[in-house]
């Protein structure tokens, strides 16, 4: 968000995943330093609406109805979004470039979704139309100096946060660790919002 999206106030931003337990520490950051508008995408309803009524999003979409970029855009009067970060991957890779704004940047954290484009309508003129950035980032690359980078601003921005409490940590459900499998079917169930916890007595 902040290294790689170089995410200031002002800027828009737009989270997948969102009830997800980075997205949600995420919105509340980006809601916090004072985006201009924050979004979401997610696959249910309720996590739709948990991301706007619990989190502050400005607005969130449900990508398994309709088409979640055109929506962006109409909710934006197609300016589109300054930054988006994204887990997802191939699925998303058109939809990103869609609802991507003039100089914006596309942080692509995961590949939920797969890593290969089939290539069939996969338009890339956006990057040069909209000068839009794409990169991706994960930590066991990184090098220490970034790593620090990364502890410091967690440490600064996050950790006071959760101290008083204006962040908030969602918990869906606690298991003893030899209800694992309960614990896996309830993950695979796609209804999670935030943090499922084992624990060991």
């Amino acid at each position: 968000m902040y290294l790689v999206g170089e995410f200031k106030p002002g800027k828009s931003i737009l989270w997948h995943a969102a009830a997800s337990s980075v997205s949600i520490a995420g919105i509340q950051l980006s809601v916090a330093d004072n985006a201009s508008a924050v979004y979401g995408t997610a696959r249910q309803d309720e996590k739709c609406d948990f991301v706007v009524s619990k989190l502050g999003a400005t607005k969130a979409f449900n990508t398994t109805k309709g088409d979640w970029s055109k929506e962006l855009l109409e909710a934006t009067d197609n300016k589109g979004v300054d930054i988006i970060i994204d887990f997802v991957g191939a699925g998303y890779f058109q939809g990103n470039l869609n609802a991507a704004g003039r100089d914006s940047r596309i942080v692509n954290l995961g590949a939920m979704s797969g890593t290969k484009l089939d290539g069939k309508g996969v338009d890339i003129g956006a990057f040069i139309r909209k000068r839009v950035r794409f990169e991706g980032s994960t930590l066991r690359s990184r090098d220490e100096e970034y790593q620090g980078r990364l502890r410091d601003q967690l440490v600064e921005h996050a950790l006071p946060k959760l101290k008083d409490r204006s962040f908030k940590i969602f918990i869906e459900e606690t298991y003893d660790w030899k209800d694992i499998i309960k614990a896996h079917q309830r993950m695979e169930s796609n209804k999670t919002k935030g943090k499922i916890i084992c624990t060991i007595s």
